[in-house]
Order: C-alpha cells, then structure tokens, then sequence
C-alpha cells in the first residue's frame, strides 16, 4: 500500500512546489514592478504652474489640441558644470525654448523654436521663493527663467505666442547626456568639419553616431560651424531632434523589458515637468498621444525674427509672419508655407546653407521683408553672437 501512494505523494510535492514558486515569482514580478512605479515617480521634479499662474492665462485650446512649452537650462549646477563649461554667472537661463504644438487628432507635431536672444515684454512674475519679478519691457526671452524660474517662462511664452501651455518640461546638459546615452546614441550628418573649443565638439565631415557628451557639444555649438549664429545652432538642435525620434523608434524599448526601465529611469531623473505631468501615468499618457507622430508628421520650424534695431545682437519678432505663425497654431492649422520655405539653412549641411544665404543676408532669418530695419548684415550674423 505504502509503495502504491508514493507516487502520487511525489506528485502532489512537485505540484505545491511549482505552486508555491509560480505564486513566489507572481509576488515578487508584483513587487519589482511597484518598486519599479514608485522609483520612477519619485524621481520626477515637478513645478505647480497652474497654481503660481492662477488664471490670467490664455484659454486652453478645445478638441484635444496642446502646446508643451520645453526648455533646456543652461545651469551649470552639479553635474552640470563639467559638461557645459563657460560661466552663466551662478545663474541658469533656457538656453533652448521649443514649443510643440500637437493638433486635435494627436497625428501631426508643429514644434517652434524661439531664439533665446529675441526681445519680448517680460511680464511680471513670482519666483520659486514667492518674490515677485517686475515686468520689463524688451527684455531677452531667456531671462525670464533666469529672474522667475519655469513659472515666469511659461508666462512669458504664453503672453509672446498667445497660446495656453498646458504642459512644461525641462531637461538640463547632464539629463540631456544621460538620455542619450539611455538610448543608445543619436546619428547626425555633417557636410562641414566642426571644431568648437566653446563646446568641446571636434567633427570631421561625414556621419556619426554621438553619445550623449558629444551629442550635448552637437546641440550647443555655435562658435564651430557656419556664421556662429544661435540660429544656426538651432537648426543643429531641430536635427537631434530628429535623430533621436529615429533612434528611439528604431530600439524596440516596448519588446525590451531592462532597456524600457533603463530609459523610463534616466529620463525620469532628467526632467523637471508640470505638477500634471509629475507621474508615470501621466507621462505614458503624454507619449500615448504622441505615438503617431514620427518624424515624418513633426514640422520644426524657427520662430521668424529679424535683427533689433536698439541691440544687432538681439533679436525681435518679425511681422507679419510671428503673428501669423502664432495664429495658425492657435487655430490648429499647419505652420504657414511661407514661414517654413523661409527658415535658416542648417549650418551643418553646406547645400542648405548656401541656398538660404542670399536671402538671410538681405532679408533677415525668415527670407520676408524685415519690418526692423537693421544696420547689421543679418538677424543670423549679429544675433548670436552674443550670450553662451
């Protein structure tokens, strides 16, 4: 008898155990996936513009529309500093502003980048300690985030373009390195040698796979490549931009388990968002609605300025193209033909500098008649030269 119910002892043994370990394995998968959740919310900074903003702000765009105000700060805290190199006097400016537009279907990205150096009319702000920021009348766009901190540049964005930012990130040099990194790298193409003492970039003509320092150096030359201009150095970050979108399409970060956690991990401790957009839900949520569009649906474009005529290293709007920018993204329309036909020639591909020459240097950046006239050669030239 006893030898007839060994076997089915046996089996019942080996059933519990596989029972127990799958039960085990469910738990801890559990576990490591909390764990996982709590990590990467608690790593995200978070301001609560809604709340130092109140509600003088332009109204929110209806029917599923949005705009993301996204800075790049050019603090040199931390690590920061060992990267970026230069001084910004113990303070931190956005040294990128790019505001994405994201139309009603969630299909098409219209992305404007506002150079740093353009003059606008600072409103009056309260800072991060709850001092108040007087308002200033043609002031450089990248002070605001210097004298009020992501607050006073949301609402310096929103009074220059009219439009609601509903949401704000921000990314500085060293958040900026690690992601790329996370990712694997970011391909560009240079029809020219780059070589900026400034930003550390040495390039020979031709492809290259960046990582994330010399990606940084890419984004920020100005010195090394075409007339030094920040417009330039813009058309060399719209091209990251790209790359990046590329290159994280190209991974497979959802059939990736360890590669998804190692990128959600880097870039949660990279950003500085909204209070909205402060949790991992939130944040998968904002990527849901920017699934569909690729590079290829994506629309980058420079805000249209010419040089001031007070300051030929500063910038100002130039009319009636801004306004009429403005009012297409407001009215979830494409950016107007014309402003994008006109843009700057990215510096880094000599065929598409030359072509945009001749009219950059008769016309200022945007190709139109320059409603401020200027005595310097161009807003390009003599913008840019100024500042980090």
């Amino acid at each position: 008898m006893a030898d007839h119910h060994r076997p089915r002892s046996r089996r019942s043994r080996m059933l519990r155990i596989a029972g127990c370990t799958l039960i085990a394995l469910v738990v801890l998968g559990a576990g490591a996936a909390g764990y996982a959740y709590w990590r990467l919310n608690a790593n995200i900074k978070s301001v609560d513009i809604n709340a130092r903003l109140g509600a003088s702000r332009p109204p929110s765009a209806t029917g599923g529309s949005f705009n993301v105000l996204v800075l790049g700060s050019d603090s040199r805290s931390g690590s920061n500093g060992s990267l970026a190199g230069g001084d910004t006097g113990g303070t931190a400016r956005s040294d990128t502003a790019m505001v994405l537009h994201v139309n009603q279907d969630h299909t098409r990205g219209e992305v404007v980048s506002i150079p740093r150096d353009t003059l606008v009319d600072r409103p009056e702000c309260t800072d991060p300690s709850g001092r108040a920021v007087p308002a200033e009348r043609r002031a450089m766009f990248n002070s605001a985030y210097e004298v009020g901190g992501a607050a006073c540049a949301v609402k310096t964005a929103e009074q220059l373009t009219g439009l609601r930012m509903n949401h704000y990130v921000e990314i500085d040099f060293s958040g900026f390195a690690r992601f790329i990194d996370s990712i694997g790298g970011a391909t560009v193409t240079t029809t020219v040698a780059i070589t900026d003492k400034d930003s550390g970039l040495d390039l020979a003509a031709g492809e290259h796979h960046l990582g994330g320092a010399q990606a940084l150096a890419f984004v920020r030359t100005r010195h090394g490549v075409g007339d030094g201009s920040d417009l330039g150095r813009i058309e060399l970050q719209k091209q990251m931009v790209r790359s990046v979108m590329q290159q994280v399409g190209s991974i497979g970060l959802l059939s990736n388990p360890v590669k998804l956690w190692s990128v959600g991990d880097t870039l949660t401790r990279s950003i500085t968002t909204d209070s909205d957009l402060a949790s991992v839900n939130a944040l998968v949520g904002l990527a849901e609605s920017l699934k569909q569009i690729g590079p290829e649906q994506l629309t980058m474009v420079t805000l249209p300025v010419v040089a001031a005529t007070s300051d030929p290293n500063r910038v100002v709007e130039q009319q009636p193209q801004a306004n009429r920018l403005w009012a297409a993204l407001k009215a979830d329309q494409a950016v107007p033909r014309d402003v994008v036909t006109a843009q700057p020639g990215n510096p880094a591909n000599t065929a598409s500098a030359t072509a945009t020459t001749p009219s950059t240097a008769a016309t200022g950046p945007s190709g139109g008649p320059a409603t401020e006239p200027s005595g310097a050669p161009s807003a390009a030239s003599g913008a840019a030269r100024a500042g980090r």
